[in-house]
């Protein structure tokens, strides 16, 4: 792609800088962040040091603070992932009704950012149930008196080259005229493209790669009987079935699953170095994969820097949380492309 322009973006909602690593990977020059959560935002900062990053909540941050990074330039894309945890689809399990969460109305904060910095396009993630809810439906019909054309729709994200199950809502507009959301690829990227990656780091000495969990002999024991490339826990032998799975149709299928090297791989979540929260054991080797090896299945670049001081479960949690970098390449590239069109 022919990146004439520096083409300016905000990243809202930063987390630890999955997005605005595929911004960048997209040509876009990323000039100011906000994140609230400290272990995103050291993240965050560890790998994106030229941008400035508004450790705050967003909700008492000012459009205004902003603009003035903008020196009167226009901004391109405006970016978001709000969290929507009571959207989601495990937090409404067998729930007619969103799960409130206060963190619902962060949604509202985009708009309202959308509002104070006038950006010629933007683009906001989320998870798939916000779509359902009239709180969705009022901020569409906002942000298009605006004056922003609208598309938006549910897509699986390993037809953007990112080798793992996750659908996603991806919604985009533009002022400049009409846009529509990049359309996936053919080819799937599987677990083995993701960790043969491994080969390109001295993983002996990559601390991000020793963290995983060590476990009770027994359970070591239980992991070991699981087929390799792709077993699951209904693989075991009754005597080391737990209790509660023992029974048919009870408990998640995929805890204490394999993973598969020809295919993508489950969603990687914040309990993806805990193999008890889903299908996060190795292929072949019989443990969880490493912290290292969830980052590369969620497409950070082998070099992405995470702290290794703090603990594994809030380490999980930082990965599994993030918007994979290849996603949002694939998704910046399209609206790159629709602003140089439109620029002419």
């Amino acid at each position: 792609m022919n990146k004439n322009h520096t083409l300016i973006a905000i990243d809202l909602f930063s987390g630890c800088g999955g997005l605005s690593e595929g911004l960048k990977q997209a040509g876009f020059k990323v000039v100011a962040g906000i994140e609230i959560d400290k272990n995103a935002a050291r993240t965050y900062k560890m790998n994106h040091p030229e941008t400035v990053l508004f450790e705050d909540d967003i909700r008492k941050l000012g459009a205004e603070e902003i603009l003035n990074l903008l020196n009167n330039k226009p901004l391109h894309l405006l970016t978001g992932c709000p969290p929507c945890q009571g959207f989601s689809a495990l937090r409404k399990l067998n729930r007619k009704q969103a799960v409130f969460d206060e963190r619902n109305g962060l949604v509202e904060e985009y708009y309202r950012f959308i509002e104070g910095l006038k950006p010629l396009t933007i683009m906001l993630e989320n998870v798939p149930g916000l779509v359902d809810y009239s709180l969705f439906e009022r901020i569409i019909k906002k942000i298009k008196k605006l004056g922003y054309e609208i598309d938006y729709k549910i897509v699986n994200i390993a037809e953007y080259g990112v080798p793992q199950r996750r659908k996603r809502l991806v919604l985009v507009g533009s002022k400049l005229g009409k846009i529509e959301i990049a359309p996936g690829i053919e080819t799937i990227f599987t677990v083995r493209d993701a960790l043969e990656k491994l080969k390109q780091i001295d993983i002996e000495n990559d601390k991000l790669h020793q963290i995983y969990p060590k476990h009770t002999e027994r359970v070591q024991k239980l992991i070991s009987f699981i087929p390799k490339n792709g077993g699951s826990r209904k693989d075991l032998p009754d005597k080391f079935k737990l209790k509660c799975h023992q029974r048919d149709n009870v408990g998640f299928n995929d805890i204490y699953g394999r993973l598969s090297w020809g295919a993508v791989s489950s969603t990687i979540t914040g309990g993806c170095l805990n193999p008890s929260k889903g299908r996060f054991l190795h292929p072949e080797k019989d443990r969880c994969i490493t912290a290292r090896e969830a980052a590369l299945m969620q497409t950070f670049p082998v070099d992405y820097k995470f702290p290794t001081d703090m603990p594994r479960a809030e380490l999980a949690l930082l990965i599994g949380n993030a918007l994979p970098p290849e996603f949002s390449r694939r998704q910046a590239e399209n609206i790159f492309l629709h602003i140089e069109k439109c620029y002419g």
